[in-house]
């Protein structure tokens, strides 16, 4: 499976994303319909989960803070009170899953952020690169 993060494209993954050394998110398609399946823990500041997905499903949701929005090409989670996009994701075609917004904070609280141009944690950035990761993991960070 290839994932575009921001500009970025990631060939032949495992569809694993790695945040800080992290899996912080996990794709994959259901094999009946190829649905778009993401797996993914959404930290605060401090490290603890307030909420995780699993099979696109909301399964932890801490405070009732957040929804989730999904049909089978498009997942988009986001905060209630603020309206925030927390992670947004398409299924391009079947071979292609694009991660085109999103912020949320990695396991170490740093604020990672996603557009349609780049990716970036603090002062790390990336925007327009292509890597084949040979079907290992988007390790970003």
């Amino acid at each position: 499976m290839d994932v575009e993060v921001g500009s970025n494209l990631y060939r032949n993954t495992d569809g694993t994303i790695e945040v800080e050394g992290i899996p912080q998110i996990q794709l994959a398609l259901k094999q009946t319909t190829g649905a778009l399946l993401v797996n993914f823990a959404l930290f605060d500041a401090a490290g603890k989960v307030t909420a995780k997905l699993n099979d696109s499903t909301l399964m932890i949701n801490e405070k009732r803070a957040y929804a989730v929005t999904k049909t089978s090409k498009i997942l988009e989670l986001t905060h209630l009170t603020s309206g925030n996009v927390i992670l947004k994701m398409e299924l391009k075609t079947p071979d292609l899953v694009a991660f085109t917004k999103g912020a949320f904070h990695t396991i170490k609280g740093h604020l990672f952020e996603v557009s349609p141009t780049e990716w970036k944690i603090d002062k790390l950035r990336a925007s327009g690169t292509t890597q084949d990761v040979k079907g290992g993991s988007v390790v970003l960070g």
